[in-house]
């Protein structure tokens, strides 16, 4: 893969990955807990290692090589975000006011956080409706190698910014809800800018 493909890849991974959602929700839940924060980000991890495996099997490549099936995902996918940014848009109080209980034991709190990312529309629209668009089997690499490099940078970038999202939550969105406000409508708005992109990207080709 070329790193043109790589970066813009990773530019709207990002803006995906920082535009919180029921992994944020966890990961906030389990840093106003002492002690969960790494079992629980290890468990939305998972959860994406479980998408990254099917995905390499083949049902990126089989989306891939249909235009209409992945326009379908791409413009049914980037209508679900803006619905969802609109929203939090209207209730931007909802994330950061997060009392989800959080289980006991660090088995449990993995296994939840693996179930919360599994089951998470946004991981649908990330492995069968974006990564297709970056994976070009023309271009010398396999498509599974293609599928397994953008899988590793979006599971890193998931482990780095939940990580941080638990840790400064016990510091700033418990002590200052004004701040997860903003956190909220910042992420509204770029929920909407990013299946707004999406629409345009594919609705041009």
């Amino acid at each position: 893969m070329d790193t043109t493909t790589v970066a813009a890849f990773l530019a709207v991974d990002l803006l995906l990955v920082f535009t919180p959602g029921a992994d944020w929700a966890y990961a906030i839940s389990a840093g106003l807990r002492d002690r969960s924060v790494v079992p629980a980000v290890t468990g939305l991890i998972a959860g994406y290692v479980g998408y990254t495996l099917i995905a390499v099997v083949g049902l990126v490549a089989i989306v891939a090589s249909s235009a209409t099936v992945l326009t379908a995902l791409t413009v049914t996918g980037a209508a679900y975000l803006m619905w969802l940014g609109w929203g939090v848009l209207r209730r931007p109080a909802a994330l950061g006011a997060s009392t989800e209980p959080m289980a006991t034991s660090r088995g449990q709190i993995m296994l939840k956080g693996a179930g919360i990312s599994g089951l998470n529309p946004k991981a649908l629209l990330l492995y069968f409706s974006l990564f297709p668009q970056f994976i070009h089997p023309a271009d010398g690499w396999p498509v599974a190698a293609q599928t397994g490099l953008l899988s590793a940078l979006h599971i890193t970038a998931c482990a780095v910014v939940y990580l941080s999202v638990g840790v400064l939550a016990r510091t700033v969105l418990k002590t200052r809800p004004s701040a997860a406000r903003a956190v909220t409508r910042a992420s509204g708005a770029m929920m909407i800018a990013i299946g707004g992109f999406l629409l345009a990207e594919r609705l041009a080709v």
